[in-house]
């Protein structure tokens, strides 16, 4: 099959691999027909690299065609349409009964002390193959494969397997009370849905970037913005709160925020270092932009909550301390557990009002072959780039 790979720092291309087959009673093969590029993809592109090994396979936002089960699935069977959530969780261990299906303990990464296996995403995550492929091996297919309906656009349920699941639970993460503000930084695809979301709760959102096009899609769904370039951000969001700041705020940027000059050189630095080098060098530093959560911590309002979606991958990066305790902050961050949120969200995206606008988020659709170049335009926020679908 053909399939996209990792080859070096800022190169991916097409190539034939071998087909995926079962492994494993609960494993499922699926023929993809829609996958997506994320945000968190372009980490791997550049920063998460000495983590990455040539030809690994990426890609962590699926869907498709079931082609055959294991002995142990019984919930899909072949010609069922199905998407795969990004996180490999096995649904019945201590930490998948608590609804944490990112810390799933029977698929946890060990050698790295990280959360559960993902699809298509590095060493850290357990280096299994991901989805951007003709076809898929899906570990706990009996548990993780979502079965959705064999009608309507692909798009309409492909988001299921990441991000709208990832910016629900952004928001819930946030605690917004009743009749608050939430203000929103950072708007490709976790934010432009956390956006959607807060204001399909009943939230004031302000909303935050530097891409006017980014800003021209928030709108169109009533949610204010402003022009994160400019200068004294977090003063502005004071000034539309009453002087207090958002009652919460979702960073949605992570660790690729603009405005970090040592920190990006860092991240180059690190990205160029031999494989076992650059390891050492990110489990032992702090490489991570940080600018984006600095505005959060700046904004928000005292005794308020800053909820992190946006992907960190420093050890050390510097925090201030004095600020977060004086403010009293609360902070809650991590991989969302997707399929915590699938009972939620299935009858919002299958809404044919569409809600949540999940027929309104992709910018490009481009064949597998493209997917190189759309890396590319994704990266440099090129031709009004936000959301990218590839269509193997």
């Amino acid at each position: 099959m053909k399939a996209l790979t990792w080859q070096a720092s800022n190169t991916v291309s097409v190539e034939k691999v071998p087909d995926p087959q079962i492994q494993e009673p609960t494993d499922a093969v699926i023929r993809v027909t829609s996958t997506a590029i994320c945000g968190s993809d372009l980490h791997l592109y550049e920063v998460l690299t000495p983590f990455m090994d040539k030809g690994d396979i990426i890609g962590h936002e699926p869907m498709g065609i079931v082609e055959e089960v294991g002995s142990a699935v019984t919930h899909i069977k072949p010609g069922d349409r199905v998407v795969i959530p990004f996180n490999i969780s096995c649904g019945h261990c201590f930490m998948c009964r608590q609804g944490l299906q990112s810390q799933c303990e029977t698929t946890q990464v060990r050698e790295y002390g990280t959360g559960a296996q993902f699809l298509g995403y590095s060493r850290l995550y357990g280096s299994v193959p991901g989805g951007q492929a003709e076809y898929l091996r899906v570990p706990h297919a009996d548990y993780g494969a979502i079965k959705v309906p064999n009608v309507g656009e692909d798009e309409r349920y492909l988001f299921l397997s990441d991000v709208v699941p990832t910016a629900w639970q952004a928001v819930d993460y946030a605690a917004v009370p009743d009749g608050g503000t939430l203000a929103v930084l950072g708007l490709g695809p976790i934010g432009q849905m956390s956006a959607r979301i807060g204001k399909h709760l009943g939230y004031r959102v302000i909303a935050t970037d530097a891409v006017p096009e980014r800003r021209a899609m928030a709108e169109r769904y009533g949610i204010e913005t402003l022009d994160s370039s400019e200068d004294g951000v977090a003063e502005q969001l004071k000034d539309l709160t009453d002087g207090r700041g958002p009652n919460s705020v979702v960073d949605a940027v992570g660790m690729e925020a603009h405005g970090s000059p040592v920190a990006s050189a860092a991240q180059a630095a690190v990205g160029k270092l031999p494989s076992p080098l650059g390891r050492k060098a990110m489990e032992k530093a702090g490489v991570d932009r940080m600018s984006a959560l600095y505005t959060a911590i700046d904004s928000v309002r005292r005794g308020g909550t800053i909820s992190i979606s946006g992907v960190y991958g420093g050890m050390k990066d510097p925090m201030p301390m004095m600020t977060m305790f004086d403010k009293q902050i609360q902070l809650r961050m991590g991989q969302c557990n997707v399929r915590s949120w699938t009972e939620t969200l299935l009858p919002l995206v299958d809404d044919p009002s569409d809600p949540l606008g999940v027929l309104d988020l992709k910018t490009h659709t481009a064949p597998l072959e493209e997917a190189p170049a759309m890396y590319e335009k994704f990266q440099k926020k090129q031709d009004g780039c936000i959301k990218v679908v590839l269509k193997p």
